[in-house]
């Protein structure tokens, strides 16, 4: 038994998360048009499973019973992102009223169960009619994310206290143009940049949508890990740097202070960037942000002497001017990442030092880990212990950052269900509550009824 958390202040939000294209499934119904996602899963290896997500978890049929789910745990809100492509199948023009309406049922039933719906506009999804016309390279695609957010917001503003509007634009960037390990599977290493400029104008624009429709409380959900040096020299000091710079203040700098961390960057973003700035850095309600753990980076060696480069299974091209490195000393989840607690709180400090009174009040938007752990075949208990010390040992990290005087309003777990884990398909399990993929049976782990008693008692 763990001793318990210290308690977090009155009117700390507790939450749970997930994604659209995760969990919904029906891909094909009540008129939803493809995504990237969708195209990308269909390509010969390009999951590790070769799985796709047509049924995923099945929550567009089966909500209800979700929400119930997390009306069990007595958390305040759900964070969940909407499929663009389900409200505006070709990305832009015609609205599809049935998908809207999904999302309107799915808001009504977490309003009803006590429990504020947090919907993300974007996470990772984008309508293959835009892809096919360019996706993220093309400025278009953030002025058509512009317009689908007041479609949105117009419809839930008057339920929905809390918005965020793209999540971990640096992933998409690095993931889905850079590297090509993701949707839409484009391998442009620093060509990709265009994308995160991209991404962050489409957060400008849709944060004057949304306002225009009446929403409140705005904010993102950006990834940030802390970045270590794998040595003291000079070479791995500036890797390390470099890394820092592409993936975590290429993205919070424009969002804070209005400006990209270098100027020689800059210059290679499109469009007329000091004025697009101006809108990227429209003050937000809330910064949130997706923790899960730091990154070792050196600079590029032998192969032979460096070992391999990567995270999470993905490889670094040898010709790029840093290294990845494992991180060792730690335990580390089914997913191969390393279990550092107190990187967040680590996080939270640097993020503090670094913008001070331009960083608004912080939520954490993710946290969470990988555990296979499955049912006893005797009792059905999945007894997932490990989860529970992650969690607990990061709520005890949030707790000293915040007693350190970071602000932090709220946080979300990754995630309520076992669901669609990107490139990894179903190898990977996320959730306080197990899915079997074969019957699709929800069962709540031993991780559900902690995060139930830790809520509970911070009421």
């Amino acid at each position: 038994m763990t001793a318990p958390l210290p308690p977090f202040p009155a009117g700390f939000l507790w939450g749970v998360s997930a994604s659209a294209f995760q969990i919904e499934g029906s891909v094909t119904a009540d008129g939803r048009g493809p995504s990237s996602w969708d195209a990308f899963t269909k390509r010969r290896g390009a999951v590790k499973d070769g799985s796709h997500a047509d049924v995923a978890t099945d929550h567009y049929r089966r909500y209800r019973e979700d929400v119930a789910l997390m009306a069990g745990l007595g958390v305040g809100a759900y964070r969940f992102s909407v499929s663009w492509s389900r409200v505006l199948p070709e990305g832009a023009g015609r609205v599809n009223r049935k998908g809207l309406d999904f999302y309107d049922r799915l808001v009504d039933e977490l309003c009803a169960a006590g429990i504020a719906p947090a919907p993300t506009l974007f996470h990772w999804d984008t309508p293959l009619a835009l892809e096919e016309r360019g996706g993220w390279l093309s400025r278009d695609t953030a002025e058509r994310f512009a317009s689908y957010a007041s479609v949105v917001a117009e419809r839930l503003a008057d339920r929905v206290p809390m918005w965020i509007t793209i999540n971990e634009p640096a992933e998409v960037t690095l993931l889905g143009y850079g590297l090509g390990e993701h949707a839409p599977g484009e391998r442009l290493v620093f060509d990709a940049l265009p994308v995160a400029h991209h991404q962050l104008l489409a957060h400008g624009l849709a944060v004057q949508a949304l306002r225009a429709a009446g929403a409140r409380e705005i904010g993102i959900a950006a990834s940030h890990s802390p970045v270590w040096a794998a040595g003291d020299g000079e070479e791995d000091r500036a890797a390390a740097e470099l890394y820092d710079t592409l993936t975590n203040r290429l993205f919070a700098d424009p969002l804070l202070t209005g400006a990209y961390p270098d100027e020689n960057l800059a210059a290679l973003l499109p469009g007329p960037v000091a004025e697009d700035l101006k809108t990227i850095s429209a003050p937000l309600d809330w910064y949130g942000i997706n923790y899960y753990n730091p990154m070792l980076v050196g600079a590029p060696r032998p192969e032979a002497a460096a070992g391999p480069s990567g995270f999470g299974g993905i490889e670094i091209p040898s010709d790029l001017p840093f290294a990845i490195r494992p991180i060792e000393g730690y335990e580390h989840t089914d997913f191969g990442w390393p279990v550092v607690p107190d990187g967040l709180r680590e996080l939270l400090l640097t993020m503090r030092e670094r913008y001070g009174d331009r960083l608004p009040p912080v939520y954490i938007t993710e946290n969470g880990c990988s555990y296979g752990d499955a049912p006893d075949p005797a009792d059905g208990r999945i007894a997932d212990a490990r989860r529970i010390a992650y969690h607990d040992g990061h709520l005890r990290a949030l707790h000293r950052a915040m007693a350190e005087g970071v602000d932090v309003r709220g946080y979300f777990i990754w995630s309520i269900l076992d669901n669609f884990e990107w490139a990894e398909g179903y190898r990977q399990r996320f959730g306080l509550v197990h899915v079997d993929y074969d019957t699709l049976a929800r069962t709540p782990k031993d991780s559900y009824a902690w995060y139930r008693d830790v809520v509970e008692s911070n009421r």
